[in-house]
């Protein structure tokens, strides 16, 4: 399966606009991002918990990250509240579910595969610095290795963003709104810009706070390949 799979191209997908697509555990549905692969697959999803669904426990092989957006996720590992952002890394496992309902931003098959760090951030655990760069710009920054930078970043009212994207980003809105190239992204909003970008945007007039993904996607190509082998043998 293949979805927004041409990563030289800008994509942008308004995900509260698209129907959810049950998954093969009851009580569980999607919608797809990006995907490249079947049920194992490079994938970025929005997942939604139905209360009292969860998946069966299994291993993460190529590795998980997330953002909750709605709800409280669960595993043994502990309760995680809107905000919380998690990396389980290659041969992590878990049994994810959630008592009340959920909803996840979330990245399979994205790491180095000799990556072993774990992160577990709870929601304003880190005080936010002030981008020295521009004006009206807070940073939250939440892993950096040398493959990417993850961060949250907070946009004041109208405030003009410009950001180096040479080695490709992405951008998931969580609050609030912006502009880009003339297309207006709100509330779970997605836009992947490719390698040789530059992110020009505008916050709307209530500002935004944006998930950003910086430089991973440098390495995309051999990504797609490692997933494709997998799913051949």
């Amino acid at each position: 399966m293949k979805i927004n799979a041409e990563f030289n191209k800008r994509v942008i997908v308004h995900s509260a606009d698209l129907d959810w697509i049950e998954s093969p555990m009851p009580g569980v549905s999607r919608r797809p991002l990006d995907r490249v692969g079947g049920e194992v697959a490079r994938a970025t999803t929005i997942v939604r918990y139905e209360p009292g669904s969860k998946f069966s426990s299994h291993v993460h092989t190529g590795g998980e990250e997330f953002v909750v957006l709605e709800g409280v996720f669960q595993d043994e590992h502990g309760d995680f509240p809107v905000g919380s952002y998690i990396r389980n890394p290659p041969e992590s496992s878990h049994t994810p579910g959630s008592d009340k309902g959920c909803v996840i931003f979330v990245k399979l098959w994205q790491f180095d595969l000799s990556d072993r760090t774990e992160v577990k951030i709870s929601p304003n655990s880190i005080k936010p610095i002030k981008d020295t760069t521009q004006d009206g710009v807070d940073i939250t920054p939440l892993h950096v290795d040398a493959n990417e930078a993850v961060s949250i970043h907070d946009w004041q009212a109208n405030t003009n963003i410009e950001i180096d994207a040479k080695n490709g980003i992405e951008v998931l809105v969580l609050d609030g709104s912006f502009e880009e190239q003339g297309d207006v992204l709100k509330q779970h909003s997605w836009l992947r810009l490719p390698v040789g970008s530059e992110l020009k945007a505008k916050a709307g007039t209530n500002g935004a706070k944006v998930w950003i993904k910086q430089h991973h996607l440098k390495r995309v190509d051999f990504e797609v390949e490692r997933i494709n082998a997998t799913n051949k043998s």
